[in-house]
């Protein structure tokens, strides 16, 4: 029983896939004013060497290395400026990918704040319009799609216990400072087929792993699990045999026990019918000799035959 669980803990040990890495920005807001910082890091549990990865309208897949200030798994930025707007993501060395990230760099007076990741559906989520230059409190009006949804005073928006059906392209307007680029809000939740519309100022993220690769993904845990079950049933099926081996010894040497018991029982009795045999033989053959039978004391005298000279 011992082996039985080793071997399943080496399985779940040897076939149990980790959770990619997780992008994360800060601050944490699609849209950054121009020369302000940031720092995008890949964040994983595993030792496994991730690298930041970036397609902009200029440039497609470069490292850190090439726009910003690497530091392990992580990158910082720290003057942005609108070429630097793009698809982020982080790379593993075996080609898996993260989450996505989309930034935007603007020189404009407004950006609108929005979360980077997407929203838990059920969730609140606030949306602020914010200037460059104070005040930072405005009247501002704020779109989905191209169309006007709310005006507010304070430049804050609230969306409560968001659906699906929040899910799509924002932006503010201020009448004293001007608009904000468009940011897409995604709702996580169900699964969804939906995907972000293309902006002329980004490219399309990392296309998704081919029906191949995911064949393969899925396939080499699977392969794993049945090489290992093998000889886990191998061993169990050992286990059974000898178990009925054992079993089988037992009886055999009961069966020895109580025929050399028997036999050494009936050993007596047969020595006993032994002597008496000989006895009698003995005493036959005293009486034929005229020698006293040992087993009643007589004698018995020989028979004399009598001579053809006597008759």
């Amino acid at each position: 029983m011992g082996q039985t669980s080793f071997l399943l803990l080496l399985i779940s040990l040897l076939c149990c896939r980790t959770e990619g890495a997780r992008l994360t920005v800060s601050p944490s807001s699609s849209q950054l004013f121009k020369d302000e910082s940031v720092s995008l890091s890949c964040e994983d549990d595993s030792s496994a060497g991730w690298t930041l990865r970036r397609n902009t309208t200029r440039e497609t897949r470069t490292q850190c290395d090439d726009w910003g200030k690497p530091a392990g798994s992580s990158c910082k930025i720290s003057h942005v400026l609108p070429l630097d707007s793009g698809v982020y993501w982080c790379e593993s060395r075996e080609g898996a990918t993260s989450n996505t990230i989309s930034i935007t760099v603007t020189g404009g007076p407004v950006i609108l704040q929005s979360p980077v990741l997407p929203v838990m559906e059920g969730h609140d989520v606030t949306l602020h319009c914010k200037p460059q230059t104070p005040p930072s409190n405005l009247t501002a009006a704020f779109y989905k799609d191209g169309s006007l949804i709310s005006t507010e005073p304070t430049g804050h928006m609230t969306i409560h216990h968001v659906s699906k059906s929040d899910e799509g392209l924002y932006k503010c307007h201020s009448s004293r400072h001007g608009e904000s680029p468009p940011s897409w809000i995604s709702v996580s939740g169900k699964p969804t087929t939906t995907r972000p519309p293309t902006s002329t100022s980004t490219s399309a993220p990392p296309p998704s792993p081919s029906a191949p690769l995911l064949f393969l993904m899925w396939s080499v845990p699977s392969f794993c699990v049945l090489v290992l079950l093998v000889p886990l049933v191998l061993l169990l099926r050992w286990c059974v045999r000898r178990k009925h081996k054992a079993a089988e010894d037992d009886i055999t040497d009961d069966i020895t026990d109580d025929i050399k018991i028997s036999r050494h029982q009936q050993q007596p009795i047969r020595r006993s019918r032994e002597s008496d045999s000989v006895a009698v033989y003995s005493a036959v053959r005293g009486t034929e000799s005229g020698t006293a039978a040992p087993f009643s004391g007589l004698w018995t005298e020989p028979v004399r035959r009598a001579k053809p000279k006597d008759l």
